[in-house]
């Protein structure tokens, strides 16, 4: 990866969300009146893939971020939801086109395969299903946005990994 791919990456990814705190969140806060937060991630935020570095790394960023938030407004009764889809029916393959020309321009195009993490995996849902998700996660106040059963192997392969790591520290 080049250091434009790092840096599109989290001007977007990363960058995109944090203007929306803080162009969202002091209104919210003064106005008193609650409210909800959503961000959109990726499975690739919680499982790291190969060949997705700035990728996942930008989105691992976005899933800490409403992580950290959850924790910051629940006073303010402002609840945060992160969405952590798979694989949906959006154009995300073609995000290409807006590539800016100081950053490779459209022309710098990267193909995204990992099957070995699950980047490659699982159904692809049509994006009715995933709002349906999200809308029925913000009304339970729910931090995380799974969308596909198929990612629950991948994630308790991480958490095993770390329990693991538990065992050998102090």
């Amino acid at each position: 990866m080049t250091h434009a791919d790092w840096q599109w990456a989290i001007n977007v990814n990363l960058w995109g969300a944090v203007h929306g705190v803080e162009t969202f969140i002091p209104r919210m806060i003064e106005q008193k009146e609650g409210g909800h937060v959503l961000f959109t991630s990726s499975f690739a935020g919680l499982i790291s893939n190969r060949s997705l570095g700035p990728y996942s790394v930008s989105k691992a960023a976005v899933v800490a971020l409403a992580e950290c938030l959850s924790k910051d407004l629940r006073e303010m009764n402002i609840g945060v939801t992160v969405l952590c889809p798979m694989r949906v029916e959006t154009k995300i393959e073609q995000s290409y086109r807006n590539r800016p020309a100081e950053l490779g321009g459209p022309e710098r195009r990267t193909v995204y395969t990992d099957r070995e993490n699950g980047s490659g995996e699982g159904r692809v849902l049509p994006v009715e299903l995933v709002g349906d998700l999200v809308v029925d996660a913000i009304r339970r106040n729910a931090l995380y946005v799974i969308t596909h059963k198929e990612t629950e192997a991948y994630i308790n392969r991480r958490f095993d990994r770390l329990k693991e790591a538990i065992a050998y520290s102090l």
